[in-house]
């Protein structure tokens, strides 16, 4: 494109119609992109979009990569210091998680306020090594992983959408996958304070804020947590998509419509 993008997006499970929105495209598959490890996940195609969304110049990643497909946690991270280095402000990350919150329901839009890592907790955290001053602090602060302002935005955007009877915000908790939780690993996340769990995001948004990008974390709830030993229910991957599908075109509107708000001199 013309113009440098401001605004990344990575596309979740399911998700990747949004690319499909941006106008005047320029797509480049990960094959293609020196140092980029491919998607090998179903529901993440593997492309790189450029192009314009409500008018603004935007790349969004369709397909992300995760540390259980095989990769390192630098790998899985790479391309977010690529948008910084492109001059990428603002990152919109969007995930497919399960709900553990028992007042979420499927289909449900939870706007991420926080995070618990506990594939971080275990030491599996992108910026452990040296540490590269280009990018930003050895020592960087996560209390404000999430950034108030884009989080009032995408809530007024929903008003505005008529999209508050099914968007939540709450903690978002990642785990390393690629099996779903237990029952009694999901009660003890419940216990800790988590709305949702998933299996990526927490390292693109550790990254991103290492850089000092804003971030706007949105999660689509494609199953609830299974929570009781009598329950028949099951989690799979099948369901996650079909919810993705059912629902993403509301998540799709959300982000065009959040982006339409930002100024030209965001953020």
């Amino acid at each position: 494109t013309a113009q440098c993008p401001k605004i990344a997006i990575i596309c979740g499970s399911g998700l990747g119609d949004l690319a499909d929105m941006l106008e005047h495209k320029t797509v480049f598959p990960y094959e293609d992109i020196p140092h980029f490890p491919r998607s090998t996940v179903s529901g993440h195609v593997g492309r790189l979009v450029f192009g314009e969304l409500s008018g603004r110049p935007c790349v969004c990643m369709q397909g992300r990569f995760h540390f259980y497909e095989g990769y390192s946690i630098s790998t899985v991270t790479f391309p977010i210091r690529v948008f910084f280095l492109l001059g990428v402000e603002i990152l919109i990350v969007t995930n497919a998680a399960g709900g553990l919150n028992p007042h979420f329901q499927v289909g449900d839009i939870m706007l991420i306020r926080d995070h618990i890592s506990m594939f971080g907790m275990g030491g599996q955290n992108p910026l452990r090594g040296p540490n590269d001053e280009r990018f930003g602090v050895r020592f960087p602060c996560m209390s404000d992983a999430y950034d108030q302002d884009l989080l009032s935005l995408a809530m007024e955007s929903a008003q505005e959408l008529g999209f508050l009877g099914f968007t939540r915000d709450g903690v978002y908790c990642m785990m390393g996958g690629p099996c779903y939780e237990t029952i009694a690993e999901c009660r003890l996340l419940q216990a800790l304070g988590a709305d949702a769990v998933g299996m990526s995001t927490v390292p693109e948004v550790i990254v991103a804020r290492h850089c000092g990008l804003c971030v706007l974390g949105l999660s689509l709830i494609t199953n609830t947590a299974v929570m009781s030993y009598g329950s028949q229910e099951k989690a799979s991957h099948e369901d996650v998509l079909r919810v993705s599908a059912c629902q993403a075109k509301a998540l799709q509107k959300l982000v065009v419509h959040l982006i339409g708000k930002l100024g030209p001199n965001s953020p």
